[in-house]
C-alpha cells in the first residue's frame, strides 16, 4: 500500500499538499490583504488559521513563497504606492494609512524596495500622468502595474547588508 504524505507535507517542489490548509492560509492572508495597517503578529495569523505559529510561519513561507512578514510588508508598500499615485495625501499620512509607526522607518523600506524615496516616486508618477498615455503601445495598465511591483525576493536588511560590502572598502591591516 503505497504511504500518503502526513497533512501539509511538500511536494517535489515545495508547495503543500493539503487543501484544507491552504484554504486556512488563505483566510489569513486575506485578512492581511483586507487589513494591511494592522498590526499582523504570527500568532493571530496562526490563529486565524487555527494552527501553531510555528506551523504556520512555515507553511506560509512554503504555499506563497515569502515569510508571512515579508508579504505584509510588501502589501504595505504596495499600498503606498496606490496612494501617492491616485491621491494628495501628504506622505507622512500615506505612511501612518499604510500602517507604519514611523516616517522614518517608511521613508527607509519604501527606499530599500523600491529603490526611491516617496516623494521621488511621487514626482515621476506625476511626470508620467503629464505624458502621453497611449505612448505604452497597446499594453494594458495592469500589465504595467504588475511590472512595477516591488520584488521582495531578497529581504530589505539583506540588501542593506550587500550595499554596505559594496560601498566600504575592505580594511587592510598596517604592517608594523
Amino acid at each position: 500500500m503505497p504511504s500518503r504524505p502526513h497533512p501539509g507535507a511538500a511536494s517535489s517542489d515545495g508547495a503543500l499538499q493539503d487543501a484544507a490548509l491552504l484554504r486556512r492560509l488563505l483566510r489569513a492572508k486575506d485578512r492581511m490583504d483586507a487589513a494591511s495597517q494592522e498590526a499582523w503578529l504570527v500568532s493571530r495569523l496562526a490563529e486565524v488559521s487555527g494552527v501553531s505559529p510555528a506551523y504556520f510561519a512555515r507553511s506560509f513561507k512554503r504555499a506563497f513563497g515569502l515569510p508571512p512578514h515579508r508579504y505584509l510588508l510588501t502589501r504595505r508598500i504596495e499600498r503606498a504606492i496606490a496612494l501617492l499615485r491616485e491621491t494628495g495625501l501628504s506622505i507622512t499620512e500615506i505612511a501612518f494609512a499604510t500602517g507604519w509607526e514611523s516616517l522614518g522607518t517608511f521613508g527607509r523600506t519604501f527606499q530599500d524596495v523600491t529603490g526611491r524615496s516617496p516623494s521621488a516616486m511621487r514626482s515621476e508618477t506625476r511626470s508620467e500622468a503629464r505624458a502621453d498615455v497611449h505612448s505604452a503601445g497597446g499594453v494594458p495598465a495592469c500589465v504595467l502595474k504588475a511590472a512595477q511591483r516591488p520584488d521582495l525576493a531578497i529581504a530589505v536588511l539583506e540588501k542593506r547588508r550587500r550595499l554596505a560590502k559594496a560601498t566600504v572598502p575592505p580594511q587592510t591591516k598596517e604592517e608594523s
